[in-house]
């Protein structure tokens, strides 16, 4: 930890810029990436005192929903009527209302009850699709704008997780990449521009089941990656297995695009080494935060 504390000698000049900081709305890491401070117990002792932004806080809806919920009860309300009122679940009602009176149970049909679960059920199906989205949304936010580096180490990570690997069985030292979702694409060419590949050295084709709409597949990853259907290679088709349960069947489902690049043995071991000098850091950085 001395190193540590050596390398923030002006600890009262650093606190004071990660306090202004601070308090201009910016987040713990967007302060740590202003300020290069990689250790999490310095930034804490910077920022030590000073309340978070009010943007970083999660707000808690359910306050609010347990309130209402217990008026209800108290009305008289059932668990069912609360559901759909609210959209919450009935194990959380349960919990918030469990020390109030239970009212009178009403008397219903089959089938009145059954359409009440329903609506209830619909109800809470709309609530967590709506705090998926916030959710979501908020994380989206605190990512930003990323810079070279975070591309940089995000391209690497993202290869070595989903690209084509040299085996010691399977001796291949080769830029192979492939994926169906067009975002973990997106991400992939945008680090290989920033590698300065050339885009000469792109190859593409398309991987598919044989009984999917192999035309539509086609044109769509071309146009995803900015080239005419003409300049794909010869696609691979996967032959359909009635016996096989697929879940991957509905007008979205385009395969798989595969990106290769020309001549790149050199770069596959840059990804290797790079890939080692992040596990290498990693073990470095969780040593000293168990320090």
């Amino acid at each position: 930890m001395a190193n540590a504390h050596s390398k923030y000698a002006d600890f009262e000049g650093l606190r004071e810029r990660a306090l202004a900081l601070r308090r201009a709305g910016l987040s713990r890491r967007q302060i740590r990436d202003r300020l290069h401070v990689d250790n999490n117990d310095i930034l804490n002792r910077l920022l030590e005192g000073e309340p978070p932004p009010a943007w970083t806080k999660r707000p808690n809806a359910k306050d609010d929903l347990r309130a209402r919920a217990r008026e209800l009860r108290l009305k008289g309300w059932t668990y069912d009527r609360i559901q759909v009122e609210l959209g919450c679940s009935k194990g959380s009602i349960s919990l918030w209302v469990r020390d109030l009176p239970k009212p009178e149970r009403e008397k219903r049909t089959p089938e009145e009850a059954s359409a009440i679960a329903k609506r209830g059920w619909e109800a809470t199906m709309q609530r967590r699709e709506e705090e998926r989205r916030q959710t979501r949304r908020r994380a989206t936010e605190e990512v930003g704008v990323m810079t070279e580096r975070e591309l940089f180490l995000v391209g690497v990570g993202l290869y070595w997780a989903e690209g084509s690997k040299n085996k010691p069985y399977r001796r291949q030292e080769r830029i192979t990449f492939v994926n169906s979702d067009p975002n973990m694409i997106t991400v992939f060419l945008s680090w290989l521009r920033l590698l300065k590949v050339e885009q000469s050295r792109h190859r593409f084709s398309v991987q598919i089941h044989e009984s999917a709409d192999v035309k539509a597949a086609e044109e769509f990853w071309a146009h995803h990656v900015g080239i005419e259907a003409a300049g794909l290679l010869k696609t691979t088709l996967k032959k359909h297995s009635p016996s096989t349960n697929r879940m991957n069947t509905d007008e979205g489902y385009r395969g798989c695009l595969r990106v290769d690049v020309l001549g790149g043995a050199d770069l596959y071991r840059r990804v290797e080494g790079w890939w080692y000098g992040i596990v290498l850091s990693a073990r470095d950085t969780d040593s000293e935060n168990r320090t």
